[in-house]
């Protein structure tokens, strides 16, 4: 018994460990697994932050490496660029391998923030190491800081936008999961990640006339994302809207009421405001006059077109007993076109992109009674554009998985295709079934779209749309361009959301 005990020992130690091995292993894997994104993140920009020190310590921008030799100097950045490059290589080889399909989206919204991220730091910091590159600051006379930060935020966004791009040009066509580009949209993330980073490294070598030619398209294609922008939200609204009025109870009406009364109330509120604010007494404001109350006409239209009785959609709204000004009872139904939930929601909507263009004009214009805290409208402005811009391409990526029409692809293989005319036993309709290539639930290639119209638009964000960086100073968002923009997104607002309710009564035999 004592020599089995003393030959067991080892055994049993032995198998001790192996269970606390397997054990440690797998607590490291849950927490891997739970904070992917996180390491992914510290990933990435560690090599982006090597790739800054070796040129930094290869310029001669930093003194880390001062009292050693010239062999020696030569040395340092090399080995801390490697030592970095395989630590953050290896942390992202280990984090990517649990991106799986379901979560590919939000992976491609996490990469889209990263480089929010890094174009917001590169604004801030990398302008001392970009005066010393030849092929950048190649002037007479070295420009002021702020177009070198100009310049940093829009070679990260083109690095982003020629990557979605790329992508969304290799994913026309794919209609079905047995495409093998199907693997490459969800797949191979430690690939793409290390071709994002070798893009945006690679846009700081191109000259400067490529970047000023992105720098012009780069406006146009903000507009392009507004209006993404307002069909995503046309979706949301509507969405909303056919959910609550779907419960069939009286709480969801009531709810429905009170929302919608809510917003319009913060709408006239909001446009007194901007009567207050940006036509001061004295001064002759007629453009911004004109801007206010055209937005006032549209809240107006908007109302009257949703909830004018000739309308014949499917869209039903039930009317409350206790609404007395109908005098109808609770049982009746009106079919009506929007409701009066979408109709406030894009009011408040336009009102706001009338605020967010009236903000955006210079300091110096008499009419912009804000001059006074622009640098605190500007921040705000900023914040509060970039969060609706990761939240548009957040909302797009969830939304991807329903079954919406916005992202759907243009045409996929019909349920009822293909059948046999001879019925199959069961073990051939079960390998015929498995054989079966299932369609994709929404478009890859106008998924991606979206993302590069991000890039152009957080871009212009950053750079205060590119024109007000040398004219006021470190102003984010502040220029005339940012104001005809965003005025022109808010009447395209209204003329989408009024088609959409005018259309299916002019053509009733179409679908929309």
């Amino acid at each position: 018994m004592v020599l089995d005990s003393i030959l067991s020992s080892p055994v049993r130690r032995s198998t001790s460990f192996r269970k606390q091995f397997s054990q440690n292993e797998l607590s490291w894997s849950v927490l891997l697994q739970r904070h992917r994104f996180l390491l992914t993140t510290l990933a990435i920009l560690t090599f982006l932050c090597t790739i800054y020190l070796y040129f930094a310590v290869t310029l001669g921008g930093t003194t880390s490496c001062s009292g050693l030799t010239g062999a020696q100097k030569a040395l340092c950045p090399s080995c801390l660029a490697s030592c970095c490059a395989a630590c953050a290589c290896d942390a992202c080889r280990t984090v990517v391998s649990g991106i799986s399909r379901r979560s590919a989206r939000i992976a491609y919204c996490g990469l889209f923030a990263l480089s929010l991220i890094v174009s917001w730091i590169l604004r801030e910091v990398a302008a001392p190491l970009m005066e010393k590159i030849p092929w950048i600051n190649h002037f007479h006379q070295t420009p002021n800081r702020e177009w070198f930060e100009t310049d940093a935020v829009l070679r990260v966004s083109l690095g982003n936008f020629l990557f979605f791009t790329i992508l969304s040009i290799m994913m026309i066509g794919v209609k079905n999961q047995r495409d093998p580009r199907d693997g490459i949209h969800h797949g191979g993330w430690m690939m793409k990640i290390i071709c994002w980073c070798l893009l945006v490294i690679f846009m700081f070598f191109l000259p400067n006339e490529i970047i000023s030619f992105y720098e012009t398209i780069s406006k146009f294609g903000s507009g392009f994302f507004l209006l993404v922008q307002v069909v995503l939200l046309l979706d949301f609204v509507h969405g909303w809207n056919d959910k609550w009025v779907g419960y069939d109870e009286q709480f969801w009406y009531v709810a429905l009421f009170v929302v919608s009364l809510v917003c319009y109330v913060a709408t006239l509120a909001f446009s007194g405001l901007l009567f207050h604010w940006f036509t001061p007494s004295g001064h002759d404001c007629g453009i911004n006059m004109f801007f206010i109350v055209m937005t006032l006409i549209f809240v107006f239209v908007f109302a009257i077109v949703a909830l004018h009785p000739a309308k014949t959609i499917a869209l039903q709204f039930k009317l409350i007993a206790w609404t007395k000004c109908y005098c109808i009872p609770s049982d009746d139904h009106i079919k009506i076109g929007g409701s009066i939930l979408p109709a406030s929601v894009i009011s408040f909507y336009c009102t706001y992109l009338c605020y967010s263009a009236l903000a955006s004009e210079p300091r110096e214009y008499e009419c912009n009674g804000l001059h006074r805290h622009s640098k605190a409208v500007s921040t705000a402005t900023l914040t509060l554009g970039l969060l609706t811009t990761v939240l548009s391409v957040v909302y797009s990526a969830v939304r991807a998985g329903s079954s919406t029409t916005l992202l759907s692809p243009p045409s996929s293989p019909r349920a009822g295709a293909g059948k046999p005319l001879l019925p199959l036993d069961s073990k051939a309709e079960e390998h015929e079934e498995k054989e079966k290539s299932k369609p994709v639930s929404y478009s890859y290639s106008f998924f991606h779209i979206i993302f590069s119209l991000a890039s152009m638009y957080s871009a212009m964000l950053l750079t205060g749309w590119t024109t007000s960086a040398g004219e006021s100073g470190k102003l984010v968002d502040v220029g005339w361009p940012s104001v005809w923009v965003r005025i022109v997104t808010g009447w395209a607002t209204a003329a989408l959301y009024i088609w959409s309710l005018v259309a299916p009564t002019l053509f009733p035999d179409r679908e929309f």
